[in-house]
């Protein structure tokens, strides 16, 4: 057993934001998981809030750099820099104040993959690093109690993967991975739009259309959103309306993904698992849980009630914090790696 100190850390290292939770604090960062870089010296030279005002706005000597795809490290070094500004301007890492961290990682990744995770928080200076999956530690943040022989399940969109489970007695006992997310759906409502009416936005235009008019079912044509970009025919800006209608159209494919994919995942379960769930209903987290009606759709496909994460945001993050409690006092094994 170990005694979690103030400066022990929960990271949800997402592929769109990175969020980091504080014993005491609560969540002490959120932040977009962007990098801008030098491209002469390789210096990193804002991360965050900071890189993400940059994007569509940098000059030749600059890249941006998104160091997680998929819910996984695409650039390690990037990634380690990113990690280790964010310690730095916290303060929680110094030779006698290393930190704990427990940071998550999604479903059914390699086992290089995870070692990779695992490495890059132990070089930011952690005294000792925790690994655990995305759905199991977002079922925990969402308030659901997986540590007793009962089945439940959860499906956690976040920016770069949408992870599907069934846990019982605090493990997960069937899962999926797609990588159909937040990303996903962002780049979708930009191919819409180039292809429907010959404008080409950007991806922080996508974002804001996704936020403000994102649906997947019954949509109304009175509900719009302006939208502007660069006309493909003229090659001059140009502002057009978007109705909820031309949201539906782009994102219902993607999440048609995601609804098949449950089934899988609950066809694959256990009868006494099944029925369980059909008791427990389904729990939704992560920001493409916020999609309009994304639950009703959700629960007339698969004939089970949905429920939809208080805090759906921040489930992962939030299970971070809890999950760190639970070892503390030895109540959950097995997840130290």
């Amino acid at each position: 057993m170990f005694k979690l100190k103030s400066n022990d850390i929960g990271i949800d290292l997402g592929t769109a934001n990175i969020l980091i939770y504080q014993k005491g604090k609560g969540i002490i960062l959120n932040q977009p998981s962007v990098v801008a870089v030098d491209n002469v010296t390789n210096e990193i030279l804002a991360v965050g809030d900071s890189a993400y005002s940059m994007i569509g706005r940098t000059t030749s000597n600059i890249r941006l750099v998104r160091p997680l795809r998929d819910g996984v490290i695409a650039d390690f070094e990037v990634t380690q820099g990113m990690l280790n500004k964010f310690l730095e301007v916290l303060n929680l890492k110094s030779f006698l104040r290393k930190p704990k961290i427990l940071i998550c990682c999604p479903t059914n990744i390699t086992t290089v993959e995870r070692s990779a995770i695992k490495d890059v928080a132990l070089r930011c200076g952690a005294k000792e690093v925790f690994v655990e999956e995305e759905p199991k530690v977002a079922a925990v943040g969402a308030g659901v109690d997986i540590f007793k022989p009962i089945g439940n399940m959860v499906i956690d969109i976040g920016g770069g993967t949408t992870d599907i489970a069934i846990l019982s007695l605090g493990e997960i006992v069937n899962s999926s991975s797609l990588k159909i997310a937040g990303d996903a759906f962002t780049q979708a409502i930009v191919d819409y739009v180039k292809k429907e009416y010959h404008l080409l936005i950007g991806q922080r235009m996508a974002e804001e259309v996704k936020i403000n008019i994102g649906l997947v079912d019954a949509p109304d044509s009175s509900i719009t959103y302006e939208v502007r970009g660069r006309d493909l025919v003229t090659g001059l800006p140009k502002m057009i309306v978007l109705t909820e209608e031309d949201s539906c159209a782009a994102l219902l494919p993607l999440i048609k993904e995601v609804i098949k994919e449950t089934k899988s995942v609950l066809e694959d379960a256990e009868p006494e698992l099944s029925s369980d769930i059909i008791n427990q209903g389904i729990v939704l987290t992560g920001g493409g849980s916020l999609l309009k009606n994304f639950d009703s759709l959700l629960e007339r496909e698969l004939n089970v009630a949905i429920y939809v994460a208080e805090d759906a945001l921040n489930s992962v993050v939030n299970g971070t914090g809890m999950l760190l409690e639970l070892i503390e006092t030895n109540k959950i094994y097995g997840t130290k790696q």
